[in-house]
Order: structure tokens, then C-alpha cells, then sequence
């Protein structure tokens, strides 16, 4: 199995990235996907949560309130550093399964795992390369507003509340620029790709 870390910013373009990566074959494992999971109804992260947070967390069908556990956690680095002690480790037994399982599924397998908060969770699965997707600052805000209908200070908040792009920078094995046209950040998948199959061929 050969593992990729893949993360980046908010609106970097590591969803074009990972689907393009997954496109060419690779098994993809998203984090924020992970996260929804382990706070399904009925699981002990979601009971701790509501042990921690109060009951106002839930909706009326039991399952979590993303919006209200969000007026607790925001701009509250005590009660979010509760939140990511519960979910983290979760999420962490999970993707363990699930990297494990598309190894047994398939001992060539590509795994992409797409992390955003890679260097935030401190996430130390053994992985073979780490990909960032990099975009500057003002790309990240702009496409927030007009992808996803943020206001501009709404934006800019959700970028600024990131971990800064240099500590990403500095665990990447590769770098994909995605500032410029959809094109260019493909043909840097696709090479990506080609480099991946040139180390399996040299493994095996």
C-alpha cells in the first residue's frame, strides 16, 4: 500500500485534488466525512459530547446540531481543544480501520488520505508522501464568497482561523499550486500520479 497524506487550507482545492487522484484509481478517505461519522446518534463520541457540551447540541431526532455546537466552540480555544479531544482520537480509530481495510482489500492500493487539519489533529499515520494544496490568501477568501456564498469578513474569518499555510508548507513532500486555471492544477495531479507509480515500480 502506498498512503498519501493530502491536506490544505479551506477553499485550496484539495477536493479537486483528491477527486482527480481518485479518478487515476486511488482509494479516498475524507476526514471531515470521518468526523461526521464517529457523531452519529448512538455512538460514545456523540454521548461525549453532549456529556460535555448539554443536551442544546442535539437536534430533536437525536443527531447532532452542527450550528449550535459551532456557538460553543467558536472563538472558545478551551471548549473547541474539549471538542477535538473527543472527535480527534475517533476519528483517528476510524481511519486506522479503514486505511487497514483497503490494504487487505488491496495490498497495491493508492490511499489518499484527505486531512485538513493534517498538522492541527497532529495525524501520524506512517504516510509514504504529503501533499499540500496551496492557494494565496486572497484566492482562499475570494473563493469562499463566490463559491460558497460567505460574506467577506465571514471568509476571511474561516481562512484566519486556520493554522498558517507555512507550517503546512513545511511537512509537504509535494507542493500543488492551485492558484492558477482548473488545467494547471490538474496536470500537477497527473504528474503526481506518474511519480507515485515510478516509486511502486521501484519498490516492487
Amino acid at each position: 500500500m502506498y498512503l498519501i497524506g493530502l491536506t490544505g487550507g479551506i477553499a485550496s482545492g484539495k477536493s479537486t485534488v483528491a477527486r482527480r487522484l481518485y479518478e487515476h484509481g486511488a482509494v479516498h478517505i475524507d476526514a471531515d466525512q470521518l468526523a461526521r461519522r464517529v457523531v452519529e446518534p448512538g455512538t460514545p463520541a456523540l454521548a461525549a459530547v453532549v456529556e460535555e457540551f448539554g443536551p442544546d447540541v442535539l437536534r430533536r431526532d437525536g443527531s447532532l446540531d452542527r450550528a449550535k455546537l459551532g456557538e460553543h466552540v467558536f472563538g472558545n480555544p478551551v471548549a473547541l481543544e474539549k471538542l477535538n479531544a473527543i472527535v480527534h482520537p475517533a476519528v483517528r480509530e476510524l481511519s486506522n480501520r479503514l486505511i487497514a481495510k483497503a490494504e487487505q482489500d488491496d495490498p497495491d492500493a493508492v490511499v489518499v488520505y484527505d486531512v485538513p487539519l493534517l498538522i492541527e489533529a497532529a495525524v501520524d499515520h506512517p504516510f509514504d508522501l504529503i501533499v499540500v494544496t496551496n492557494a494565496p490568501r486572497r484566492t482562499q477568501v475570494e473563493r469562499l464568497v463566490e463559491l460558497r456564498g460567505l460574506e467577506q469578513n465571514q471568509a476571511e474569518a474561516r481562512v484566519d482561523a486556520q493554522v498558517d499555510n507555512t507550517a503546512r508548507l513545511a511537512i509537504a513532500d509535494v507542493v500543488i499550486d492551485t492558484d492558477g486555471s482548473l488545467a494547471h492544477t490538474m496536470s500537477q495531479t497527473d504528474a503526481l500520479w506518474h511519480r507515485i507509480n515510478e516509486e511502486r515500480r521501484s519498490r516492487a
